[in-house]
């Protein structure tokens, strides 16, 4: 299983059952609340991949979510770096799987990387 980002993190708290008119509300404040987070609460027996998108602390926060939600590998993905990741075609991202093995990769095609998180995943198939 390779969830590459959550649903939502957050919804509504409430929906109004009717449109609310603007007539009738001059202002209105938004009240969310978390989502289950999937990835976390599927289980079985397979491979879980998953992703994580940090601005600090990246190998650090990774392999935080990496243990919380029981996966096998994570990608972490750096959102300050500017020539990767959203909004562009190439990517820097570092693998990390649930035996510690760390790999910051150089910047890539986003195919390219796709290649590599196979390449790791067909690793660890092979050796279970």
């Amino acid at each position: 299983l390779i969830m590459t980002a959550a649903v939502a993190d957050y919804q509504p708290k409430s929906v109004a059952e009717a449109k609310i008119k603007k007539k009738d509300s001059p202002g209105l404040t938004l009240e969310l609340i978390r989502t289950p987070d999937i990835l976390a609460e599927v289980k079985g027996n397979f491979l879980k991949v998953g992703f994580a998108a940090e601005s600090e602390d990246l190998v650090k926060n990774a392999k935080q979510k990496l243990e919380k939600k029981q996966l096998d590998i994570i990608v972490a993905n750096d959102i300050t770096a500017t020539d990767s990741g959203f909004g562009v075609d190439t990517n820097k991202v570092t693998l990390i799987d649930r035996d510690g093995k760390v790999d910051s990769l150089l910047l890539l095609t986003k195919i390219e990387v796709a290649d590599k998180i196979l390449d790791r995943v067909v690793g660890l198939i092979k050796h279970r």
